[in-house]
């Protein structure tokens, strides 16, 4: 249930997947400091519960990023003023890659700006077809301050990003997929089935295997091939030697048999 004042709302938790809700509908969901604040309080508290997260959106939109009325309001204080916005926001999206389980952003309607920002740190995303996605700070004589100018080339290399933050152009959620910004494009139709049938699958799967591996890829990204390698050998010997894989052996066998 939500409460007075509350713009996220930590929901329901069923078959240990854990759903979040950017909750306000009236503004498309747009980042202020008290939601960017909630988001990474949410996310932290409900990663000891669950097994995967979903963030989505009220009101069948993902995010269209900044709130322009909390933009004027902080520039009134000055430039200072301006900086909780983007900080609060930043840890929420930065605590993403930190959490144990992996969180999928569910996108349906507009994902703008901040919103596709969100997007981009979350582990992987889910979109409608029809979608709307874009950076679109430029259309407004912005720039990015939610991490696209950072994350959006690691993702798509540099044509493809400076072509977005660029040009403010929108990708309907079928080029996300093809571009490899969504792991998965679904039809409208069949949007919040297969959603649920496919974070099922993933909850469904050790807690340990889905955060080892989780922190093997993240941590890769920042070394070199052989250091990478070199670190998974390591930890796949740690974990096959601990119960959890002892249980999974077994089971295959068995299965097998």
């Amino acid at each position: 249930m939500k409460e007075q004042g509350n713009v996220v709302v930590a929901g329901r938790i069923e078959d240990a997947v854990g759903h979040i809700l950017l909750d306000r509908p009236e503004a498309m969901n747009a980042v202020t400091v008290e939601l960017g604040s909630q988001l990474e309080r949410a996310l932290r508290e409900m990663s000891e519960a669950v097994n995967v997260i979903v963030i989505r959106g009220a009101g069948g939109n993902f995010c269209v990023g900044g709130d322009f009325h909390e933009l004027e309001r902080l520039r009134d204080q000055g430039r200072e003023g301006l900086r909780p916005l983007f900080e609060h926001f930043g840890r929420a999206c930065a605590a993403i890659a930190e959490l144990p389980v992996p969180v999928i952003a569910a996108v349906e309607g507009y994902a703008m700006a901040g919103g596709f920002e969100l997007m981009q740190a979350c582990d992987l995303a889910v979109v409608r077809d029809d979608a709307r996605i874009a950076d679109n700070h430029v259309n407004f004589g912005q720039v990015p301050g939610g991490g696209s100018s950072q994350r959006l080339p690691r993702l798509l290399g540099r044509q493809r990003a400076l072509g977005l933050l660029l040009s403010g152009e929108r990708l309907t959620g079928a080029q996300a997929a093809e571009w490899g910004l969504a792991y998965r494009s679904l039809a409208p139709e069949r949007f919040e089935q297969d959603l649920e049938a496919f974070t099922k699958r993933m909850a469904d799967k050790d807690r340990g295997a889905l955060a080892t591996i989780k922190k093997l890829v993240y941590r890769g990204l920042e070394q070199s091939l052989a250091d990478g390698i070199a670190g998974e050998q390591e930890t796949v010997v740690e974990h096959v030697g601990g119960s959890a894989a002892h249980a999974g052996i077994a089971a295959f066998k068995r299965k097998g048999a």
